[in-house]
């Protein structure tokens, strides 16, 4: 029996589905309120006693569930929700699965909780420690899952993901391609930055992986795709899947840099987030660049969603 946390969630819905497409009993563990029916328990991350009933008679816990960065969100009030789900929730359901007797943990954690690499390919053992109050709360949560797997002896694996895109999906680039349709985007400048991302078929992939075989136990890996596009080729290939003619001339990068570093005044002046600031841009001209090649030598994983393919899945084509 397997359980699996955040399964109403985007990375949830699609692991729950290929376990059940493979015959495996799998109960999916949902936040209290959400009218769980047969298959499906509720208990808050922040209730011990709740995740020790749902973990029991548990073989394998997959845990999806956690608060991710909230792009209208500022303040110290989104600070406090990513340490209490990202790092005490998962802290609490690694020990109840361990108490319980599980066998297996895997946890989806993030890039983020490394270092930004800025222009570097980096991999698993990059020095830098994660800035974001979402980046410290995802590395916490991988030191409480790795004590736990010590504790009680069970196979921990923790899985940090790139930006993980796909139909159904609510993430940066989702929201990029909408703008993109309505024409409301603007051709990027090519800066030669590098972007990190991997589909969500490939994400659910990387799980049954990590949870099926003994050499990931301890492990902490990152799952990206080997594409890394730059953000005008990201552009392009969006209009290429929106069967959209291609530009042929760009928005000066000292522009958009001008403007972003507007909307950073008019942000703290309307405490409220708007669509372009310097972290945006950061995210469009600047690299996100990850190597999977340890989870690649390890376990034998690749991503198979080519970009191409996986833009024109996320965008129903």
């Amino acid at each position: 029996m397997d359980l699996v946390s955040g399964s109403s969630g985007f990375i949830g819905r699609r692991l729950v589905a290929a376990l059940l497409q493979s015959g495996r009993p799998c109960r999916q563990l949902r936040r209290p309120g959400t009218g769980a029916v047969l298959g499906q328990v509720t208990a808050d991350l922040l209730d011990p006693a709740g995740l020790q009933a749902a973990c029991q008679g548990v073989e394998r816990v997959l845990h999806c569930a956690g608060h991710a960065h909230a792009f209208a969100a500022l303040g110290p009030g989104e600070e406090a929700l990513h340490w209490q789900i990202n790092h005490e929730g998962t802290r609490n359901l690694a020990e109840a699965a361990g108490r319980a007797g599980a066998r297996v943990f895997v946890f989806l954690s993030s890039v983020k909780a490394m270092g930004e690499p800025g222009e570097l390919c980096v991999d698993e053992d990059f020095p830098d420690l994660p800035a974001s109050a979402y980046g410290c709360s995802k590395r916490a949560a991988e030191a409480a899952v790795l004590e736990a797997g010590a504790r009680y002896g069970m196979q921990v694996v923790n899985l940090r993901l790139a930006m993980v895109y796909g139909a159904g999906g609510r993430g940066n680039l989702e929201r990029m391609a909408r703008l993109v349709a309505r024409g409301l985007f603007p051709p990027l400048p090519e800066t030669g930055n590098h972007r990190s991302l991997v589909h969500v078929d490939d994400v659910v992939a990387a799980i049954l992986q990590a949870a099926g075989d003994a050499r990931a136990a301890g492990r902490t890996y990152i799952v990206a795709s080997r594409e890394a596009p730059s953000g005008r080729a990201l552009y392009d290939q969006l209009r290429g899947a929106l069967d959209l003619p291609p530009r042929s001339w760009s928005v000066p990068a000292g522009l958009l840099r001008g403007a972003a570093r507007a909307g950073d005044v008019l942000e703290q002046w309307l405490q409220r987030r708007l669509p372009l600031d310097s972290e945006v841009l950061e995210r469009l001209l600047g690299s996100a660049w990850y190597s999977p090649d340890r989870i690649e030598a390890e376990l034998g994983w690749s991503a198979r969603v080519s970009l191409a393919a996986g833009l024109r899945e996320m965008l129903g084509r």
